[in-house]
């Protein structure tokens, strides 16, 4: 069918809108991936030469590889502890709508509601107010709170999806709750948690609020080091960091596509 003019002119300003859009959200992704790679000594666009020697530098740097470890700790902590609660509280209120279960989940979502820095200060208050001192466990704690969220809403979205036949025919059949969610709805929602897991541990790695007030003077994560570095210089260190960051995060997406549906998982939310 031929388009009108009309028609043509909208999909083109759609077009241009999208293509500006796209390049407003790579670009400085695609600079600091670029600037990682100078042989100059400062961060410079563009590079003077090319090189991969920060890449190496990193290698010998226990400035930046001590905290790039505890944040590595701390999500991973993190994940585990959000993607249990996550899928518990998924599996609780994804199905049902009572009251309760629409309050249950806006209060799981107000973490991603809340300005990030009010949060995190309101959970130091809390912490404070309990007598409980900062330690790598509020961090982490702070993490799993962060968390939850993203995990409720992936796995949540492959509960309704799950055909409540099949857990009535395994308990039908004399199978027990335990034995049907670990045999029938675990296998079935696995993409979900998979999906889940790697949005919360993106989200915990780099975050910066929760960390910059709840971690200890003996913790230093990877995102507060960074800043740090770079209040003082402009040193191309983090430029390096920061494309390890982007190049694990597009290895880890391909990886969540392929086993944990990562795509499918966002457009169901």
């Amino acid at each position: 069918m031929q388009r009108s003019p009309g028609d043509t002119l909208y999909f083109g300003a759609i077009g241009a809108l999208a293509g500006f859009t796209m390049l407003l959200l790579l670009a400085p992704t695609a600079v600091v991936l670029i600037i990682s790679f100078t042989g100059g000594i400062t961060l410079k666009f563009p590079p003077p030469s090319w090189s991969v020697r920060w890449y190496l530098e990193l290698l010998k740097s226990d400035e930046i590889l001590q905290p790039a470890i505890t944040s590595l700790k701390v999500a991973i902590m993190a994940t585990i502890g959000s993607a249990t609660l996550g899928t518990a509280g998924a599996l609780g209120i994804a199905r049902s709508k009572s009251r309760l279960a629409r309050l249950l989940d806006a209060l799981f979502m107000s973490p991603m509601v809340l300005p990030a820095m009010a949060f995190g200060l309101s959970l130091l208050l809390v912490f404070n107010m309990l007598a409980v001192r900062l330690s790598l466990t509020t961090l982490v704690l702070g993490h799993t709170i962060i968390c939850v969220p993203f995990v409720i809403r992936m796995v949540g979205a492959s509960v309704q999806q799950l055909n409540p036949a099949l857990i009535i025919a395994s308990l039908s059949l004399g199978a027990s709750r335990w034995y049907t969610f670990r045999r029938v709805t675990l296998p079935l929602i696995r993409r979900g948690i998979v999906a889940g897991c790697f949005v919360a541990f993106l989200s915990s790695f780099d975050n910066v609020p929760i960390s910059l007030f709840l971690a200890d003077a003996r913790t230093e994560v990877l995102p507060i080091k960074l800043w740090a570095i770079l209040e003082g210089s402009l040193d191309v260190r983090v430029a390096a960091v920061s494309g390890v960051i982007v190049i694990a995060t597009l290895i880890g997406l391909i990886v969540a596509e392929r086993f944990g549906g990562l795509g499918r998982q966002i457009q169901n939310r």
